[in-house]
């Protein structure tokens, strides 16, 4: 891959990279999206032209930046089927969770696991693609953006909630 980025670079201008940026955004994997622009990275530092380089180097950072910026990646499980709500404007609504799990072994060897639920809300088409596909149990690899909500419950208690806003998502496996 990186030979090939190398190569397009090598008769490319910096007008195109504006293009470059569109296609690297259309990318569907996330994990192939940024392989893809460190390879363009390490592509335009290893060219001659050392103005035209600085430029191309700046326009890469900003790429690279703007596609880390607010982003979480996970694999894990469903803990429950997706649930679907259609709001009052039209819009469909699908939440979910997933778990992850971290396992270590603690000073005296033993293994430790340790699992995290992740609230997932998803909107719209990718949303009604997760409640059709999507059962408990069955293992994913998404990509959203991080987002802290609060409500107030009948008892006038705040309660605070945090969410991963799904944009991209790989159904990996089947149940366990």
């Amino acid at each position: 891959m990186c030979l090939f980025v190398y190569k397009l670079l090598k008769n490319s201008s910096i007008s195109n990279y504006k293009r470059l940026q569109t296609k690297v955004n259309r990318l569907q994997v996330f994990s192939n999206r940024l392989s893809f622009l460190t390879c363009l990275y390490f592509a335009t530092v290893n060219s001659n032209n050392t103005e035209e380089t600085q430029k191309k180097l700046l326009n890469i950072n900003f790429i690279i930046m703007q596609n880390l910026r607010n982003r979480v990646q996970l694999i894990g499980r469903l803990g429950q089927n997706p649930e679907t709500k259609t709001l009052t404007s039209g819009k469909s609504l699908t939440t979910f969770s997933i778990a992850t799990t971290d396992s270590y072994r603690n000073a005296s060897g033993d293994k430790v696991e340790e699992t995290q639920w992740h609230n997932i809300v998803a909107w719209g088409k990718v949303g009604e693609i997760a409640a059709e596909y999507l059962t408990k149990g069955q293992e994913v690899a998404l990509e959203g953006k991080l987002t802290h909500r609060s409500y107030e419950t009948k008892e006038a208690e705040k309660r605070y909630v945090t969410e991963i806003n799904l944009n991209e998502l790989l159904m990996l496996g089947s149940k366990k």
